[in-house]
């Protein structure tokens, strides 16, 4: 079973690859490793050694420390019978729509950008 620790890097991995619209496989290329890697890393069936994280960041233009934020807040259910299963809030980050939303949002000018949210303002009744 993964540790909560690598489970946390690897879907940290994954949320920055997908905000990015960046492939499993681009990512591998960029770090000169085989996209299986990756998707071993970002379920974390494997660990990401130090080098490798540095590397990571660097394709993904994150500080290392991005991979770790929030760590804290993470609830792990069973710690203390060595499973260690994710029980971790909600992440609208971890929903491929929010991913698409985010990265379409941030390609569009100011105005038309300040005008969706207002309407997603509106709709959501959060005015």
């Amino acid at each position: 079973m993964a540790h909560p620790i690598d489970l946390h890097v690897g879907n940290r991995v994954r949320q920055r690859r997908r905000l990015l619209g960046m492939t499993q496989q681009k990512l591998a290329d960029s770090v000169s490793i085989r996209f299986q890697q990756i998707q071993k890393y970002e379920s974390g069936a494997n660990r990401i050694s130090a080098s490798r994280l540095w590397t990571l960041a660097k394709a993904l233009d994150v500080p290392v420390s991005y991979f770790f934020e929030g760590v804290e807040g993470a609830v792990y259910s069973g710690a203390h019978n060595g499973d260690h299963t994710p029980m971790t809030p909600d992440d609208p980050f971890q929903n491929k729509d929010t991913i698409a939303l985010v990265r379409a949002f941030y390609t569009m000018n100011d105005e038309p950008r300040r005008r969706l949210l207002d309407l997603a303002k509106a709709m959501s009744g959060d005015e």
